[in-house]
């Protein structure tokens, strides 16, 4: 039998895959020799389904193997660890689904631009606080490489999110629809008539596949438990698509 070559495609997967890797070990997600649920057999349970297929994985780490990771192996992996689907499947956007924008000056906004920034605080947090009420400011500034309209800006108020969003960060977000345009195990930020939360959303349906919750799940798991919210009149959805570290 003749062996089916690999593509170029499926080597920058597996190339992006060794880089989502080792962010996820800079997050101390995977831990190589750990015996707490998160060593390299965890890990293999987990993608590849066997604890013993770790060396399967050494193998994916390891460019003078040859061996590649799959496509249905990087879809379970984004779901698993929130990782951007787009990035690992298509080579699209940034590993975890947000761009950086580092140290941004008063300078570089205009009291006029095209990005409504709000006071009112998306909480990376466990939602205990976001129920308090809070005047809510506006303003508009520009941001170089964001033209056109739609984008909405909020102060972020809590440490659930880390390192993927700070405490005292501002996203920057495009206002969707509805809970159609949702996507599993991506940044939204979810307004609802008591708060509003910055976290990975994952949709819950009814028997009738229509969606009735949100899950909202912090990437700082291990200290902050996953909350749900109802999907009602008030919801309102926003992708994250960046982060100002200062401003």
């Amino acid at each position: 039998m003749t062996k089916m070559a690999i593509t170029k495609e499926r080597i920058a997967l597996n190339d992006r895959f060794i880089e989502v890797f080792g962010l996820l070990e800079d997050r101390g997600d995977i831990i190589k020799n750990d015996r707490g649920g998160k060593g390299m057999g965890d890990f293999a349970e987990k993608i590849l389904g066997k604890r013993a297929y770790g060396h399967i994985v050494r193998a994916y780490l390891d460019t003078n193997k040859r061996r590649y990771i799959s496509y249905d192996e990087a879809r379970i992996l984004c779901g698993i660890y929130n990782v951007n689907p787009k990035f690992l499947l298509e080579g699209k956007g940034k590993p975890f689904g947000i761009d950086i924008i580092e140290n941004m000056s008063s300078s570089d906004s205009v009291s006029q631009g095209n990005i409504l920034f709000t006071s009112v605080r998306a909480f990376a947090g466990s939602g205990e606080s976001a129920a308090s009420a809070e005047y809510e400011e506006q303003d508009f500034f520009n941001i170089p490489g964001y033209s056109g309209s739609g984008y909405v800006a909020f102060p972020v108020e809590g440490n659930s999110m880390d390192p993927v969003i700070l405490d005292g960060d501002i996203v920057v977000c495009e206002k969707i629809t509805g809970v159609g345009e949702l996507r599993d195990n991506e940044i939204y930020a979810v307004r609802t008539h008591t708060g509003m939360w910055i976290k990975y959303v994952q949709k819950i349906e009814n028997n009738k596949r229509r969606v009735i919750k949100l899950k909202l799940i912090s990437a700082n798991y291990l200290e902050f438990d996953p909350i749900e919210v109802d999907v009602d009149e008030y919801i309102e959805l926003y992708k994250v698509i960046s982060r100002i570290s200062k401003f």
